[in-house]
């Protein structure tokens, strides 16, 4: 696979799993939804930032490990899909079990505040993100790579986090899609559940 393709793919991947319901983005809808386009865009700022600087934790952090100690590959990679796994699962159950919430973790409420720093504390305060985009992007920093691969991975997840979510938060203003979001949440999770759950089959994969 040409690396064009493999950035298309894990584009894709981080836009869906950003629009699954997690703390992050139930915070920005309902900032959306309550306070305006305007306050949304500003709190996308600061998920935003959040996310470079758990980002750069995770996608640098593993480029080293994986180019100083290859020995560490298969570690890694083992432990990233059972995380994934795992996270599928949480997000596959209530197909299953009837769960009352897919998403793990809580998301706190909408209030008054700088929406900046509200979603910038809530991003970091969120010890399972560094962990998730490590895992996520195991996959994609496997083999030989250039320098500046883990930066691009860095640039789509940031990129994505801003851009994205303010024109989601502008985009909700819209009555008929709003209740359409409401609607499909649970949806979205299961599709979700299914990616990430390929990504650990194709870590596993990887061991032969």
């Amino acid at each position: 696979m040409n690396p064009a393709s493999e950035l298309f793919i894990f584009a894709g991947i981080m836009l869906l799993g950003q629009f699954s319901p997690g703390p992050d983005m139930i915070l920005l809808t309902r900032t959306a939804l309550a306070d305006g386009a305007r306050a949304g865009a500003i709190m996308a700022c600061g998920i935003a930032t959040g996310l470079a600087v758990h980002t750069a934790i995770a996608v640098a952090g593993l480029a080293v490990a994986l180019k100083k100690l290859p020995s560490l590959q298969k570690t890694i990679a083992l432990v990233a899909a059972v995380y994934l796994l795992w996270l599928a699962w949480q997000l596959l159950k209530p197909h299953f079990i009837g769960s009352s919430s897919a998403s793990p973790g809580g998301a706190p409420e909408g209030g008054s505040g700088n929406p900046y720093l509200r979603g910038l504390i809530c991003n970091l305060l969120n010890p399972k993100a560094v962990l998730f985009l490590a895992a996520v992007c195991a996959p994609f920093l496997q083999g030989d790579r250039s320098r500046w691969w883990p930066l691009v991975l860095w640039a789509i997840v940031v990129f994505q986090g801003g851009v994205f979510w303010a024109l989601w938060a502008r985009l909700l203003q819209w009555p008929p899609l709003r209740s359409r979001y409401q609607r499909s949440a649970k949806w979205i999770d299961a599709s979700f559940g299914v990616v990430l759950a390929a990504l650990a089959l194709k870590l596993i994969a990887g061991f032969r």
